[in-house]
């Protein structure tokens, strides 16, 4: 396997695509607006929902699905790196996170 990039979060483009891995619950908690959610495990059943020409930047809470899920994207034809540190990190740089509870967001 390619060894995948890990990008901080503060190297994010501002309109980068983002592929949010996380479970349902913590993506309701708070995640980057107009992030794609597609939980790890729905991955391989859902890929017809990326687009292969589009490079993706993938987040989960801290690294470790979303490295796995770069992984996997960039071995089925996809240009993905993995946001290092994930939402945690996003959220510590003061990066905008939206809720879909009302609440105010939060990193699960």
């Amino acid at each position: 396997m390619s060894e995948i990039q890990n990008v901080p979060v503060t190297a994010v483009p501002e309109n980068a695509r983002i592929l949010d891995v996380r479970e349902d619950y913590e993506w309701e908690a708070g995640h980057v607006d107009g992030a794609v959610h597609i939980p790890l495990d729905e991955l391989p059943a859902r890929l017809e929902e990326l687009d292969p020409e589009q490079d993706l930047h993938v987040i989960c809470r801290s690294g470790g699905r979303s490295l796995r899920a770069a992984q996997w994207l960039e071995g089925n034809g996809y240009s993905a790196v993995n946001v290092a540190g994930g939402t945690g990190a996003w959220l510590e740089a003061g990066r905008p996170l939206v809720s879909e509870t009302g609440s105010e967001p939060t990193v699960l």
